[in-house]
């Protein structure tokens, strides 16, 4: 499968993005991400992002990967995403890194497309990869059921005891506001919930519940609790990055990355339910990379737009 880079922006020392073209076609762009996750090196966690749609039909409102849906990758593809990273540093596909996470993660909602099944049954035989740690993040869309079932099966076969990671973005509590950021059809969180009664085994990561908490939309921690099991489900709190569609929908991030602790009211809240809790600030110098979802893409199409009214 060739794979055209069009572009590459970053720090090999923190996160590089490449920009490229599937298909021989503009239309067909997507972005991947190789990180590090200073002061912990590449050789005890490297992680990988990678597109599974071109755009994508969500339209969350903090997202620049939303618009211009052009369709789904297929396996093929985005495997050709992960193997143009690791091919540069592993050219042998031998990966002796404890902790190799591959995050489907970047444009499009992973949920929406049956092919990367397909990748998560094939990638345990194409790497020599003790490490590998698949994690697929979805706002959990209502006609996604067939594909969360066949996950339990493929995470029970390939990714047992703790090597599979599972992410609802759900952001707030407020049933009308989270319609206004992910503006699709959703599981409800008791749907959520009953799922994860059957996704999570003893020796499983926790399900994840991710909340990145914008000013005027709520997030009450009792609902939380009076839904979710806190043996199956793990919280994480994250800062609004400042994309593009963020700031022009005027989001406000409630956690602000320069000042960790003014998340601690939150954790508090979560940890006295009886939740884990992570806060995932990243490094703030990756804002500036532009290490955040569609950004690069969203930008090339203004561009081939522009060209093109001309």
């Amino acid at each position: 499968m060739m794979i055209e880079v069009l572009n590459e922006y970053g720090r090999d020392d923190l996160a590089k993005v490449y920009v490229a073209s599937l298909r021989g076609s503009k239309d067909h762009l997507v972005e991947f991400v190789e990180s590090v996750q200073p002061p912990i090196p590449r050789d005890k966690k490297w992680v990988l992002i990678v597109s599974t749609l071109f755009g994508c039909p969500v339209g969350c409102k903090m997202c620049d990967a939303g618009g211009e849906f052009k369709g789904r990758l297929t396996s093929d593809e985005i495997l050709a995403e992960i193997d143009y990273m690791v091919r540069k540093r592993f050219p042998d596909g031998i990966i002796s890194i404890p902790k190799f996470k591959i995050q489907f993660a970047r444009m499009g909602d992973p949920a929406l497309n049956m092919d990367v099944l397909t990748v998560l049954e094939q990638l345990p035989s194409i790497y020599d990869a003790p490490g590998l740690l698949p994690s697929v993040s979805t706002v959990a869309p209502k006609n996604s059921g067939e594909f969360l079932e066949r996950l339990i099966d493929i995470k029970n076969r390939h990714y047992y005891n703790g090597r599979f990671q599972l992410q609802f973005s759900i952001h707030t509590t407020d049933a009308q506001k989270r319609d206004e950021l992910i503006p699709i059809s959703k599981m409800s969180f008791e749907e959520i919930a009953e799922y994860g009664k059957r996704f999570f085994n003893v020796g499983d990561k926790k399900i994840t519940l991710n909340f990145a908490i914008c000013k005027g939309y709520p997030v009450d921690v009792d609902i939380i609790r009076q839904i979710f099991d806190t043996e199956k489900f793990i919280i994480k709190l994250t800062p609004i990055n400042p994309t593009d569609k963020a700031i022009c929908n005027e989001l406000i991030s409630e956690i602000d990355a320069y000042n960790p602790s003014s998340a601690d009211h939150i954790i508090d809240d979560f940890r006295g339910k009886g939740f884990e809790v992570i806060l995932s600030i990243g490094e703030v110098e990756e804002n500036k990379i532009g290490s955040n979802c569609g950004q690069f893409v969203s930008q090339i199409r203004k561009s081939i737009l522009q060209k093109r009214t001309y």
